[in-house]
């Protein structure tokens, strides 16, 4: 099918997509993966330079443009080589000569204000990296947002007008209070100037022609959050929560991104050129809602990028799961292929919550009116009735009691074991006859804030000048005692959560933090740990909020996590020594993190698996990077080692079962296992949560879609899903039943069991997402 105005890349794509229709308001390209999304972004970029080799682009931050960067270097660098080439053919780059890209003018999208450029987590310092230098811009053509070089009032530098980093925009509609203030409103008049002028040199340019951006969690484009005006221009602005959350990662947690203005060009300033090509790029399920609202919708103010309606050349490109909700994709899904019982559930499910109807109070009427229903073969209300019976079955597999299974429970991050299956997972921990293993694959220092960092070190100085470490007075524990009696820091902090010893828990933490302190830097007395606590704190309190941590204060807060992870499942009596921590070399704190190597990732996993000879493993099932891209790597490196592990034995009994949490959902046809979760489950999840992971509690990097702690948005997302069973199944089914386990049932957690091939064929092979790969 040949879509009106693709060029050759973008129908090339198209045609491999396998969609037969586009209906939605902006045309748009859908690709298998989050490496083909680079690709296809790169190749169309490189189609338009060659045809505009002095043309004004503007290029985003951020994780998304991962692969956008590797594949447009990879091609530049490789040009000549017969495999670029070979990629080009493929793929409708079909342009005489390697672009030059050293003629085009480059435009700073925006900038949280203010911040030093020179800090790693500043976009100038990005744009300055991976795009001035990396595919060598000419530097005099670029139009950057640098904070020490936008004029201030009396010439003053941001660091004396705006001492804490915090600007009160109320300060343009009202009188100032004080001296201070009166400096910061001639400053915010001059930051408006500076913007007005920015804006007009953009115009003096013809706008921009080559715009590439994501989506943010409320459809945000550049920093233009929902309810931004369409017309809008270059503008110092205030943010909302979800934009907030999004950027507490870049700026060291939501304390700070909370209080921290941005620079952004408009929405009007991204369109000012009708003839200019607008990209947005996304990938992941989590983005699938803001996607259908920016694609299906007319312009509208609540949605930013319908903003892109007003340009003939604007596209959206997406990964199948950001795809997922649109209405193409919907009607692609249930007419291809053969009928199956999962579109039958979906349909069913779908309509009840549609019209808001019991299942069982479905008419035929109803059935047959609704589209995807009416689709059903030998449609009837027995199929209703086989949905019930099947929700019914699918709680029955949450209620089994496994005996003598030998369980390898995974997970990327700390707490995500606890947030994804964590009602499944107790039932099982009771019975004797079963093992249990527990793995976080990465250290998880970037959950940890350099304040609690500062305050537990801060707390361990005091405990040691009052004696409270006793473990110092021991004649060898600074060249070997450390190492001993980990177990006995958990128990500790354990014993006072019950007795509700605050001081006592404070103590159990800081007793874990000299350990580690100890393990990483070898201290060989009390004198010399104090002195490299003191160390320690100085070199945290001399860097910014963001900045990527030295690689031993990255293990400190690594092991800190780990110690909470030891704690949740010490609750249930699992030992220290079945609690793994894998601290895979792939995470590393870059904005890019590495992709998985066999060697140093895959190996290590694998030798766990033939070590522990596990019968269930569990793992989070994110096969596209929705959400954290560690969810997607992570997954990557288990797929390989279980493939490598099925080469070597029989692996047709290996049970999989594939769990999601915070970061998106299986709708409940997906899931094939639901576990009643009681009010009990809730509250012990709630109250484990906020003593166990102490670095959480405060939920400095929340998710965009709640403000509060993951314990509070697991329990909000089990109960949404116990809601759509009850519309399957009817609320008396629950408190009628015969089961009390049944009748106390208020939230449900999915999941989706599978054998070793089901997941294999669902996991991405890692070798595709290397450079040369594409489909």
């Amino acid at each position: 099918m040949k879509i009106k105005g693709f060029t050759s890349v973008e129908q090339s794509f198209f045609d491999r997509s396998e969609r037969k229709m586009i209906t939605t308001k902006t045309p748009y390209i859908v690709v298998k993966n989050f490496p083909n999304l680079g690709l296809l972004t790169s190749l169309r970029f490189l189609e338009w330079v060659d045809q505009n080799p002095e043309g004004v682009i503007s290029l985003p931050t951020g994780k998304t443009p991962e692969y956008f960067i590797k594949w447009t270097q990879y091609m530049l660098s490789n040009w000549d080589k017969p495999q670029a080439e070979k990629l080009r053919k493929e793929n409708g780059l079909i342009i005489p000569k390697k672009p030059s890209l050293g003629g085009l003018h480059f435009v700073q999208i925006d900038e949280f204000y203010p911040i030093s450029p020179k800090q790693h987590n500043s976009f100038y310092d990005y744009v300055s990296n991976f795009y001035i230098k990396g595919f060598e811009l000419d530097p005099s053509r670029a139009l950057l947002i640098n904070s020490d070089e936008i004029p201030l009032a009396e010439g003053r530098h941001f660091t004396e007008v705006f001492p804490d980093n915090s600007i009160d925009l109320t300060l343009r509609n009202r009188e100032p209070l004080n001296k201070l203030e009166a400096l910061q409103q001639k400053s915010i008049f001059k930051i408006d100037n500076w913007c007005t002028a920015y804006e007009k040199k953009i115009q003096a340019m013809g706008g921009i022609g080559f715009f590439l951006g994501g989506i943010g969690p409320d459809g945000h484009i550049a920093f233009n959050t929902r309810g931004s005006d369409h017309n809008s221009t270059t503008r110092l602005t205030a943010t909302n929560f979800e934009t907030q959350a999004a950027s507490a990662g870049d700026l060291g947690g939501i304390e700070v991104s909370r209080n921290r203005l941005v620079i952004t060009i408009g929405l009007g300033t991204i369109t000012h050129n009708p003839d200019g090509v607008s990209i947005i790029f996304a990938a992941g399920e989590a983005k699938a809602p803001v996607l259908k609202d920016a694609l299906e919708n007319g312009p509208d103010n609540l949605y930013p990028a319908t903003v892109l309606q007003n340009q003939a050349n604007a596209r959206f490109y997406v990964t199948e799961g950001a795809a997922v909700q649109l209405d193409d994709s919907v009607e692609m899904y249930y007419k291809d292929g053969e009928w199956t019982h999962e579109k039958t559930e979906r349909a069913v499910i779908d309509l009840c919550q549609r019209i808001d109807k019991y299942a069982f109070n479905l008419s035929i009427a109803d059935l047959k009116s609704d589209k995807y229903c009416s689709m059903i073969p030998e449609l009837s209300l027995d199929k209703v009735k086989e949905v019930i019976e099947s929700t019914k079955q699918k709680i029955d597999r949450g209620l089994v009691k496994e005996k003598d299974q030998t369980f390898f429970h995974t997970g990327p991050h700390h707490d995500d074991i606890m947030l994804g299956i964590f009602p499944n997972i107790i039932p099982q921990l009771r019975e004797k006859s079963n093992q249990f293993h527990f793995s976080v694959l990465t250290s998880g220092f970037n959950a940890v804030t350099n304040q609690m960092m500062v305050e537990l070190l801060e707390s361990s100085l005091d405990f040691i000048s009052q004696g409270q470490i006793q473990m110092l007075k021991y004649p060898d524990f600074f060249e070997n005692g450390y190492k001993f009696k980990w177990d006995k820091d958990v128990s500790h902090y354990l014993d006072k959560i019950a007795d509700n010893d605050e001081t006592g828990k404070r103590r159990g933490v800081c007793h874990r933090i000299i350990r580690a302190i100890v393990d990483i830097y070898r201290p060989h007395s009390k004198e010399e740990l104090v002195e490299q606590i003191k160390k320690t704190v100085e070199v945290i309190n001399n860097s910014y909020n963001g900045e990527k941590n030295p690689a031993d204060i990255q293990k400190l807060k690594g092991m800190l996590r780990e110690f909470e992870e030891e704690l949740v499942w010490a609750h249930y009596g699992v030992k220290v020594q079945n609690i793994e921590h894998m601290r895979l070399g792939f995470y590393t704190g870059d904005i890019f993190t590495q992709q998985p190597d066999k060697k140093r990732d895959v190996e290590p996993i694998l030798n766990c698996l033939r070590t522990l000879q596990p019968t269930i493993i569990s793992l989070a099932f994110d096969p596209e990077g929705s959400g954290p891209d560690t969810h997607y790597k992570v997954l990557q490196a288990i797929a390989e080692a279980v493939r490598q592990w099925s080469n070597e034995k029989d692996l047709s009994g290996l049970r999989i079962i594939g769990y999601r949490n915070v970061w998106f959902k299986f709708h409940p046809a997906e899931a094939n296992v639901f576990t009643p979760v009681s009010l009990n489950s809730m509250a012990v999840l709630d109250r484990s949560f906020k003593d166990c992971y102490i670095s959480q509690v405060n939920a400095s990097f929340p998710s965009y879609s709640f403000d509060g702690p993951f314990s509070y948005l697991s329990q909000k997302q089990w109960v949404e899903q116990f809601k759509l069973v009850q519309l399957v199944l009817g609320k008396d089914f629950f408190y009628e039943n015969e089961s009390p386990k049944i009748r106390a049932t208020h939230g449900m957690v999915y999941h989706k069991e599978m054998t070793i091939n089901e997941f294999l064929k669902h996991a991405r092979e890692l070798e595709k997402s290397v450079e040369g790969e594409v489909l």
